[in-house]
């Protein structure tokens, strides 16, 4: 059975554009492998807390048993988040733009997986990525405007450089944008259409 790892990062939780093109994917990879087991976090109703230098120092940490237990606990989570992830074969990402980003609690999920000898390492050659199990990654975002290919699009490659970073490089992008301008669902149709053909082929 084909295990799925499920982020949505809408501030509307299901009801937001971008989740609505993950639960498409969803669908599609069902119909495509039959039976799949998820594994889902919306990030709108349990969120990461951001980052911060205890944060860090509790990652850097060699023994647990001198951290705090709210350190104590940020490990816990993190290496949690890092089981998951090192656990699937694929990996479904709704991603809205917010201001010219991702939103921040996407980025509190990377800051919690992005860690030295469990995610990747550094070599005398350079970082090597550790997370080798993710067959395909189908990233679903959503903008307001039209930003695909211009320099204002400052989430795709920020996404591919991080995933690759960790040893993830087979990823696909379904854009829905310009939904602030035209028929909504005209380009939801468009964009399940496009996810559609992406499951085809993993």
């Amino acid at each position: 059975m084909k295990k799925v790892l499920v982020i949505k990062s809408s501030i509307f939780s299901n009801q937001g554009q971008s989740s609505k093109l993950v639960d498409h994917t969803v669908s599609s990879l069902k119909k495509r492998f039959g039976d799949i087991e998820l594994i889902e976090r919306d990030l709108s109703v349990m969120p990461i807390e951001h980052l911060t230098a205890q944060t860090v120092t509790a990652f850097m940490a060699e023994d647990s048993a001198d951290l705090s237990i709210e350190q104590q606990q940020e490990v816990e989570l993190s290496n949690t988040l890092i089981n998951e992830l090192k656990s699937v074969d694929y990996i479904v990402l709704g991603v809205p733009m917010y201001n010219f980003t991702i939103p921040s609690t996407l980025k509190s999920w990377i800051d919690y997986v992005l860690r030295v000898g469990l995610t990747f390492n550094y070599t005398d050659t350079g970082p090597v990525g550790m997370v080798n199990n993710v067959k395909q990654v189908t990233i679903a975002t959503t903008r307001g405007g039209l930003y695909q290919g211009t320099p204002k699009d400052t989430q795709t490659n920020y996404l591919i450089d991080t995933l690759n970073f960790i040893g993830i490089n087979n990823i696909d992008f379904a854009y829905a944008e310009e939904l602030a301008m035209k028929d909504v669902d005209e380009i939801l149709r468009q964009s399940f259409k496009r996810i559609d053909s992406l499951i085809e082929v993993v």
